[in-house]
């Protein structure tokens, strides 16, 4: 049975750009290629952390969202576990509730973004 899950992890903040993009490509090919299907992702960028972790204070934080079988969940975890790059992670299973949540939650960020934009067009006219 497939099932919609959300993972965020943390990575090291020593990586370059291109270091953390190849890290979350390679999470989102994992993904895929274990017949998981992505719905959304979203990085987060640098943030600081509430407490060290590895004598880190700051980390750089993504989100998944994909449906996967639950099996699949511990072979994702393991593959976090082995990456050094990885200081921490979190997955946790969706219930329809959290799934309407994401969605409304993604849609409300594209009609926030839309005008925005059209405010900056207006006022460059002006």
């Amino acid at each position: 049975m497939v099932k919609q899950y959300e993972t965020v992890f943390i990575a090291t903040p020593v990586l370059s750009d291109a270091q953390m993009k190849e890290a979350v490509a390679k999470y989102t090919d994992f993904i895929v290629n274990n017949g998981g299907e992505i719905v959304y992702q979203e990085d987060w960028g640098l943030k600081q952390l509430a407490y060290p972790i590895q004598h880190k204070t700051s980390g750089f934080y993504h989100l998944i969202e994909f449906k996967a079988t639950p099996e699949f969940v511990a072979e994702l975890e393991t593959q976090y576990h082995r990456d050094e790059r990885i200081i921490r992670f979190l997955t946790v299973a969706m219930d329809k509730h959290a799934v309407a949540y994401a969605e409304k939650r993604r849609a409300n960020k594209g009609v926030k973004a839309a005008p925005a934009a059209e405010e900056t067009v207006e006022n460059k006219e002006d």
